[in-house]
């Protein structure tokens, strides 16, 4: 029934409604007047006109249900009072444009009828009643003009209050669709940092369990390294707990992306893995020409440490093979662990890390496969560059 007005609309209506029927009040008083002498009926007919349509301006935004009621309470009064059309009458047509334009589907509608049915009512209303002409082919032709003037003015009205009802949900609905596509960008970032968190996570446990494993094990014969794997898993968990700490800044200011890793920072990775016990050999041929893009650095240093993770975690315990091509349009990666009797593909695939590196490779344009290759696990990922690289 009632809209949502800021206080500055609400003024601005009462002002421009109460100024609208200051003006239209001398018109009305002037209308039906008899010599000099005014009967008391007809001030009373001007004033009640007056305040009825200018109530209905008041409220045409804050109620175009109301204010369209009061546009035919006012219709009716100046019918009843014998009145002819007005000044006042103007009110009408700011009626019809709100009801158009803010009114629900219902009041839409009954607008768009109000103005047909208003000009049927005023024209015979005009030629009936007032006019008190004889059905003449003369007078027929008249009404039937006046008729279409005074539908045309009305449905006019209403005609620019649907379009602005048009812009204003073309308005909403560019503003909902903007809003979906942050929301699916913001999603997507989601996605992303959860994706980090998991390779983070899941490559410093890995390596810190194969340490803590390590040292328990070669403790008797060798109490040095103990030493060695607090060294190792102490580094790996302040590595890890950097990495996170940016993850979850990430969380909170999604403006402040903070640093990623690159392909320097693989020396460190593949160190991590070698003093977790882990026999790696590394062939990187060709290398680099330049830097590679960002996005780039960052998938395949992702997928090589879960890649390795993986190999950490199932693989049988012998040698595990790393290579890079760095071409001129692509990187090609692959990592190769032996799995022994037991295939370690079916326990890989039950958790993320598979998912997740296949997702970075699309996403950076490329593709991967994972997958059993006689005794060993191999994942190869291949991820393209462009010339300009």
């Amino acid at each position: 029934m009632f809209r949502r007005l800021t206080p500055t609309q609400l003024t601005v209506d009462i002002v421009v409604a109460a100024l609208f029927a200051l003006a239209a009040l001398p018109a009305e008083l002037v209308v039906g007047a008899h010599g000099s002498f005014r009967p008391l009926i007809d001030v009373v007919a001007s004033v009640l006109l007056c305040t009825i349509f200018g109530a209905a301006v008041a409220v045409r935004r804050l109620s175009p249900t109301l204010a369209l009621g009061l546009a035919w309470a006012g219709a009716l009064v100046q019918m009843g009072f014998g009145r002819s059309p007005n000044l006042s009458d103007l009110a009408v047509f700011a009626v019809l444009y709100t009801a158009a334009a803010y009114g629900t589907r219902v009041v839409f509608w009954v607008g768009f009828g109000s103005a047909l049915g208003g000009a049927f009512v005023a024209t015979a209303y005009i030629f009936l009643v007032m006019g008190a002409a004889s059905l003449t082919l003369e007078t027929l032709t008249l009404a039937s003009a006046v008729l279409i003037a005074i539908a045309f003015a009305l449905l006019l009205s209403w005609t620019v209050g649907a379009l602005t009802r048009t812009a204003h949900r073309a308005k909403a609905n560019r503003l909902a669709q903007q809003r979906a596509e942050a929301d699916a960008v913001a999603e997507q970032e989601r996605a992303r940092i959860a994706r980090d968190m998991h390779d983070v996570v899941a490559h410093s446990l890995a390596v810190v369990i194969a340490q803590a494993d390590g040292a328990r094990y070669a403790a008797a014969s060798d109490p040095s390294a103990q030493g060695q794997a607090l060294g190792t898993i102490s580094a790996t968990a302040r590595a890890a707990l950097a990495d996170v700490r940016v993850l979850l800044a990430q969380l909170r200011h999604r403006q402040e992306d903070g640093p990623q890793p690159t392909v320097a920072d693989l020396e460190a990775l593949f160190g991590q893995l070698r003093a977790a016990g882990v026999d790696l050999r590394v062939t990187i041929d060709p290398a680099p020409r330049t830097d590679p893009p960002t996005a780039v650095q960052l998938a395949v240093y992702r997928i090589l440490q879960e890649a390795l993770t993986n190999a950490l975690r199932h693989g049988a315990g012998g040698p595990v093979d790393v290579s890079l091509a760095w071409h001129a349009d692509r990187v090609e990666a692959a990592v190769r662990n032996a799995i022994g009797a037991v295939p370690a593909a079916p326990a890989q695939t039950r958790g993320h890390g598979l998912i997740g590196m296949r997702e970075r490779a699309v996403l950076a344009g490329g593709t991967l496969d994972a997958g059993v290759d006689g005794d060993a696990f191999v994942v190869r990922a291949q991820i393209p560059i462009g010339p300009s690289a």
